[in-house]
């Protein structure tokens, strides 16, 4: 993705996708239809009941969920991954038949490594009583499952664990750590964010109770994601005034974003073998010809499966937000980090957790790939982030 005489290169897809074209034209066509309020009783709104629940049914079908049976898997719609991740969490811990009040001090276990969307719900919630702990990683940035077991208690009420880290892009061991939560009765929430697309997904083989996407990491819209509820599970609403969608999440939802992020996710299934195997060559030729012309470097997490498109790299020696600012000097767009956490100069929690050294957690810059990049963009960007490199390297021992 270009923009403007600079030849922009746009390396911050875990931020944000483009949406697919063919995701606009299905979004307009439902403007233009113009598909009302599914709420409402007469034919407009039965008419776009129907195109909603069409679409409700195929991304649960998408994510591997239960689609039949009197105990089928839910799909609820929600404004993004952070509502998704709340409503999970929040609904999971204050559910009926569980810990009511913050008195009884319940557990609530996350990962070291997790999202903002989370941590910061995490931090919320031990402020107000709650207790909470966190899951050790290792050194290349994967959740210790032997921590889970160690950490598990009877008070215990949830666990929360990503599918993959927005900054490294390492995958975690998801259905081993959920069989651990099952076998103790405890739900296990996943943050799946940057996984839709990338690796296979598949909600009810995981044995997951609840998984949050968002649809605009995978070319869908912004404004709309969804929480995926196991069939079994009940959880509590975080908002109330109206019985849309089981009065889980009241409101009017919006049939064209549905329809968007519905198209997305259509196609990234039918194109993800090709899609992952070009962003995969991409990332593997951008690391190597970085690693050759700044040997300083360090490819954080690479010793770990990792998703095909992110590359979090530290430039040992270099002053990480000096060196972002730079960059964007030149045309390209990357990341310090998690957007939700943009404009923050604190170290990274993520690398901190894993343990990295001082030199690499204050160097480190995130480099997303998209299925618009294509070989020359990556070939130009790591000369660009190269000549920088060593401009400052230049400047430093001047």
């Amino acid at each position: 993705m270009t923009d403007g005489p600079l030849d922009r290169i746009y390396l911050d897809h875990n931020a944000t996708t483009p949406v697919f074209p063919e995701v606009v034209d299905a979004m307009c066509a439902c403007w233009g239809a113009p598909y009302l309020n599914p709420a409402s009783q007469h034919v407009f709104g039965r008419r776009a009941r129907r195109v909603l629940e069409d679409c409700r049914d195929r991304v649960a079908d998408l994510l591997g969920a239960n689609t039949s049976g009197a105990n089928a898997d839910r799909v609820i719609f929600t404004s993004g991954g952070t509502e998704a991740n709340n409503l999970a969490i929040r609904g999971l811990l204050e559910r009926p038949g569980t810990f009511s009040s913050p008195s009884s001090r319940p557990q609530f276990i996350i990962s070291a490594i997790e999202h903002p969307s989370i941590a910061a719900l995490a931090n919320q919630l031990s402020n107000v009583g709650w207790q909470v702990d966190r899951l050790k990683v290792d050194v290349n940035g994967v959740i210790r499952i032997d921590d889970l077991t160690r950490q598990l208690r009877p008070e215990t009420g949830l666990v929360a664990t990503m599918l993959a880290n927005n900054e490294t892009g390492v995958l975690q061991p998801l259905a081993e750590l959920a069989a651990i939560c099952n076998e103790r009765g405890v739900p296990l929430h996943t943050d799946a964010a940057q996984a839709i697309g990338k690796v296979p997904i598949s909600f009810q083989k995981w044995g997951v109770a609840t998984m949050s996407i968002a649809a605009h990491k995978f070319g869908g819209p912004l404004g709309i994601g969804a929480l995926v509820i196991r069939g079994d599970v009940h959880i509590s609403p975080l908002l109330f005034g109206g019985f849309q969608q089981g009065g889980t999440r009241p409101g009017t939802e919006s049939v064209a974003l549905a329809v968007g992020m519905c198209h997305a996710l259509e196609i990234w299934q039918a194109k993800r073998t090709e899609f992952v195997d070009r962003l995969r060559h991409l990332r593997e030729r951008f690391e190597n010809t970085i690693l050759v012309g700044y040997p300083e470097a360090v490819i954080i997490g690479d010793k770990a499966e990792r998703l095909p498109h992110v590359s979090n790299i530290a430039f040992v020696g270099l002053d990480r937000q000096r060196l972002f600012l730079a960059l964007d000097q030149v045309g390209i767009a990357c990341s310090t980090g998690s957007a939700c956490a943009s404009g923050s100069s604190e170290p990274s929690p993520v690398h901190i957790a894993m343990g990295c050294e001082a030199g690499v957690i204050l160097s480190a810059l995130r480099f997303s790939f998209g299925v618009d990049t294509t070989a020359e963009h990556g070939d130009d960007a790591a000369r660009r982030i190269l000549r920088v490199c060593n401009d400052l390297r230049r400047q430093n021992h001047a």
